[in-house]
């Protein structure tokens, strides 16, 4: 008599081909390219799970979110994690795990426009969702109170192409989770929220319903610690904890300078980075910030240039014209490298770079003070996100007598970062988007 061979648990199948297989729709939500390669909220977790369990992560990219569904109850995905929001939704054949992160669904609307209040200023206009998704199950239950609302569902659409479609008039109204309008807000300074139509539902992942829970529990287990543990924390704080700080003048300023001034540099970034070993939109970043990407531009403490550089570090770099701008970018992105090069070799990126722009900005003896405060204080020297909140106490009287450099503006040093990092993010952004990547790329060629 043989004996019969046991079916393989979800779980084995994953660990015995050696990779997970995730669905998800790119976005700059879920998944996107970065200068290191891919990144994003859904996809550092899904690989932090791959890792968890001993396996290799492969993405398997979908342009809907039926085409999500479909890949997980087929099984040739063995789960999908695309900012999906959890709960019943009707499909019986996916189960959602524990939530790992809270959004809102927002209500969007032209800056200049009606601003809608309540699900009734919905009547009569032009609403648009994602087909298939949520938002457009919200409206539906809201019809069984108004029947005279009504919406469109734009098949495979994104936030950012809801967006658009608002922004160019084809729409009145769009509904979005607010992680999506975190990052997407400085992209369409033109649009603002109008009102929140649901509060703290949870993203989560989904798992074929009618297969066994092995791998869904191990998933289970994974989130739970990572919320647990700050991982889920650490990873909002990283893709949306800086974004916070919006104006809406210096959004629309940046578009258009990005449209209308960077062209003329581009070529000048790129072979810049090429000798320093940064991405050409770090230093436009960075350019920006200090200059507004204006060659002829100069402060009132004598900084000249693009890199806003001062006479000392401009005779440091060999630089004969402050003003010319291939001789600045070329300078201030040597000049950072050196920085960089400083900084001890422990500290892993981003958080190396980080620093390097604090030292650019108030010199790297006065970021030492800040990391030796943040380790006598408990915390870690290594880590940007401790190493700033240590940044205002260096010209604080009570702080001052602990400080081998003297007292310093290292408050002004974290919104330089903050400020550069957010025009990076922009950039790189750019280049992932429907609505700038064709600009992006004939700038990047």
């Amino acid at each position: 008599m043989v004996a019969m061979r046991p079916t393989p648990t979800a779980l084995e199948r994953v660990q015995a081909r050696g990779e997970l297989v995730v669905a998800t729709r790119p976005s700059l939500t879920t998944v996107y390219r970065d200068p290191n390669g891919l990144t994003g909220m859904e996809y550092e977790l899904a690989r932090g799970f791959a890792e968890r369990l001993g396996v290799e992560l492969r993405l398997l990219e979908v342009d809907s979110t039926s085409d999500l569904k479909y890949a997980v109850r087929r099984g040739k995905a063995d789960l999908a994690a695309s900012a999906l929001l959890a709960g019943h939704d009707g499909d019986q054949a996916l189960r959602y795990s524990t939530p790992y992160q809270n959004v809102d669904t927002l209500v969007m609307y032209r800056l200049g426009d009606q601003r809608p209040a309540e699900i009734t200023d919905l009547i009569g206009k032009e609403v648009l969702v994602r087909a298939g998704s949520r938002h457009a199950d919200m409206l539906v239950a809201a019809q069984l109170d108004h029947p005279e609302l009504s919406f469109e569902q734009v098949e495979n659409a994104t936030a950012e192409q809801l967006l658009a479609l608002v922004e160019q008039g084809d729409g009145d109204y769009a509904l979005i989770n607010s992680n999506a309008y975190a990052i997407h807000r400085s992209l369409f300074p033109d649009l603002a929220s109008g009102f929140t139509l649901s509060v703290d539902q949870g993203l989560a992942w989904a798992f074929r319903a009618n297969d066994d829970r092995s791998l869904y529990l191990a998933a289970q287990r994974f989130l739970t610690q990572a919320k647990a543990d700050g991982t889920t924390t650490r990873l909002a704080n990283r893709f949306y904890g800086h974004v916070d700080q919006f104006n809406l003048y210096a959004a629309r300023s940046f578009i258009r300078h990005m449209d209308d001034r960077l062209p003329s540099y581009t070529a000048q970034f790129q072979e810049a980075s090429v000798d320093a070993g940064f991405d050409w939109r770090l230093l436009a970043a960075m350019a920006y910030q200090e200059s507004l990407w204006d060659a002829q531009a100069i402060s009132p403490t004598g900084v000249e240039g693009l890199m806003m550089l001062t006479n000392r570090t401009a005779r440091e770099m060999g630089v004969s014209d402050r003003t010319d701008p291939a001789q600045s970018i070329r300078a201030g992105a040597a000049y950072l490298r050196k920085l960089h090069d400083r900084v001890p070799d422990r500290i892993q990126e981003p958080d190396r770079t980080w620093m390097a722009l604090a030292a650019y900005n108030m010199g790297m003896g006065h970021l030492e003070d800040a990391r030796v405060l943040t380790e006598r204080q408990g915390d870690n020297p290594d880590l940007w996100q401790d190493v700033k909140t240590r940044l205002t106490l260096l010209d604080d009287p009570a702080y001052v007598n602990q400080l081998r450099y003297g007292a310093a503006p290292g408050g002004q040093a974290a919104v330089y970062v903050r400020h550069i990092r957010r025009y990076y993010d922009l950039l790189v952004w750019a280049n992932n988007s429907d609505r700038h990547r064709a600009n992006m790329v004939a700038l990047a060629d």
